[in-house]
């Protein structure tokens, strides 16, 4: 039973590290590191041109950048990878072998989980420069915000994997921003929910499928009764645990589907 869970590990781990590879050589990924340090410097020139905030104000544009470049690269990861695998017909190739699909797409999520990870790592480090550079404090808070705004560009990849499972890349694409714009305006979508009966219950039904994102982008927003925010008091440690176990649980059913979806796909 052991030998034959570390083989299912080993060849789960085979299509990580090949798709790890073949992500890296998208000149897209260097694109984006090149914005996100273009962002943390323009951070601080409008920092600059505040008024004795430019500590507060490099830390905000910063951390945007990291939570909207960050979804937009799982977008774009989670759309092409596996859709390119179909189109350059190595699909084929990859189903004679004794893999099972299950593990072909739960392989190509961890490997785009391990890109993403050094994307935001690198998202983190250039954040940390900048502010050291200018003598700004990073804090415990703004490792809670980068360590949040992690978990939900994983969701956002299981996102876009579940829909590339089954369609088009332009399509998922879309589908995907869809619901990551839905998922960042989820309190917005409650209150309309409760002034508007016509549109409470379509509402209702929309909250319980999409993600809720907000959970991950909380500072300047009232949490638990208590107003948060990186640049003074912000959430627990204990609620960056739950919002993980909500992500985790949430993009499990979602690799769930994927997997339900493209084990029923016929490639002939």
């Amino acid at each position: 039973m052991s030998g034959a869970v570390r083989q299912v590990g080993q060849r789960i781990a085979a299509i990580a590290l090949n798709t790890f590879r073949d992500a890296i050589r998208h000149r897209v990924l260097y694109g984006v590191a090149v914005v996100v340090l273009g962002f943390n410097l323009f951070g601080i020139v409008l920092g600059e041109m505040s008024l004795n905030e430019e500590g507060r104000v490099a830390r905000d544009v910063g951390l945007a950048g990291v939570s909207l470049f960050g979804a937009f690269t799982a977008i774009y990861l989670g759309v092409s990878l596996l859709y390119n695998e179909i189109q350059r017909k190595t699909i084929y190739t990859i189903l004679t072998k004794p893999i099972a699909r299950w593990e072909f797409v739960l392989g190509k999520y961890v490997g785009m989980c391990i890109t993403l990870t050094l994307l935001v790592a690198l998202f983190a480090v250039t954040m940390v420069a900048v502010l050291w550079l200018r003598d700004m404090p990073f804090g415990v808070a703004m490792t809670k915000a980068i360590v949040l705004a992690y978990m939900e560009v994983l969701i956002v990849a299981a996102v876009a994997i579940f829909f590339s499972s089954f369609s088009t890349p332009f399509l998922s694409g879309v589908f995907t921003f869809a619901i990551y714009f839905l998922g960042r305006v989820t309190p917005e979508m409650r209150a309309l929910a409760a002034r508007d009966d016509f549109l409470g219950g379509a509402m209702a039904v929309v909250l319980r499928i999409i993600p809720d994102l907000h959970l991950y982008a909380v500072s300047g927003s009232v949490v638990e009764g208590k107003h948060v925010s990186i640049h003074g008091d912000f959430v627990s440690w204990g609620y960056v645990a739950s919002a993980y176990g909500f992500g985790i649980l949430y993009a499990a059913a979602l690799l769930l589907l994927a997997i339900a979806i493209f084990s029923r796909r016929n490639f002939a």
